[in-house]
């Protein structure tokens, strides 16, 4: 009780008031004018340029990151789940881009690694004669999902390396004895075996890939696609200072993502139905 007391104290009655003011005409620049607007605000949501492709810019770039840092993870968890000298410090090194702070990230990334000028991935193509680019401009949603694919590896490599271990050693012994390949082996008993470990992999990285916020605020400002609803709701409450608008935002992207996980969860992900029974 105390825990669930806590839980809606701190998730439930923050969204109740993010209705409440959803339902205000209310610009800070002109704060002695908040007055109900009922569902205006929700009008300029469905009515208005901006949700629908900031919406299909959230699914690009959380779908891309997902996708190619499972596959990413995948390769790495499979690499480390053997016996070599320096296993340790591989892992540790492997999982160290997980820890580094968004902002930090986002930082070292747009200046020390993809600008024009000095950043390493243009030296590294100026050496074999490629010309240099401009990551961040050029190619602003490319720069967003290769961050996020980096930062996002080693946590898809970290459950995925959790679900090989786990895996019977004398099972693979029995396939080795009765002539299975090292494919086959992986085709018809790993992958099996490790698809509740993707999918769980696959909706926490989701959930937590859908707040990505700071790469996209300090790299691109949302240009060239990469305005998601996370950086549509700081733009109007930040930016343009309408928190009726911002909070009718923020509460058509919770009913949208509530609608989408539950829709995965009821027929994608089988792991939460029935303990994982097909």
């Amino acid at each position: 009780m105390p825990a669930l007391i806590f839980s809606v104290v701190m998730t439930q009655i923050p969204f109740l008031t993010t209705i409440y003011f959803s339902t205000l005409q209310w610009n800070q620049l002109r704060p002695d004018e908040i007055a109900f607007n009922w569902f205006k605000n929700y009008a300029v949501v469905f009515t208005g340029p901006d949700f629908l492709p900031s919406l299909m810019s959230t699914v690009i770039i959380t779908g891309s990151s997902v996708v190619l840092s499972l596959l990413l993870g995948l390769f790495f968890a499979i690499l480390l789940d053997r016996k070599f000298v320096g296993q340790g410090l591989a892992r540790t090194l492997m999982i160290t881009p997980f820890l580094v702070m968004p902002a930090a990230a986002a930082l070292i990334w747009k200046w020390s690694m993809l600008d024009v000028n000095v950043g390493m991935v243009n030296w590294a193509l100026n050496t074999v004669g490629l010309p240099s680019v401009a990551w961040n401009t050029d190619l602003p949603i490319v720069t967003i999902i290769m961050l996020l694919t980096w930062q996002y590896t080693p946590f898809m490599m970290l459950i995925l390396l959790a679900g090989l271990q786990s895996q019977s050693r004398e099972v693979l012994e029995a396939a080795s004895v009765d002539g299975a390949g090292p494919w086959r082996t992986f085709q018809w008993m790993t992958l099996p075996h490790l698809r509740q470990y993707i999918e769980i992999a696959t909706l926490l990285g989701s959930i937590m890939l859908l707040q990505a916020f700071d790469p996209i605020a300090i790299m691109t400002k949302g240009t060239g696609g990469t305005k998601t609803l996370s950086y549509l709701l700081y733009e109007r409450a930040f930016i343009g200072l309408d928190v009726g608008q911002a909070a009718a935002f923020g509460v058509v992207t919770v009913v949208v993502t509530i609608a989408v996980a539950t829709f995965a969860l009821r027929t994608l992900f089988k792991v939460f139905i029935n303990g994982g029974e097909r």
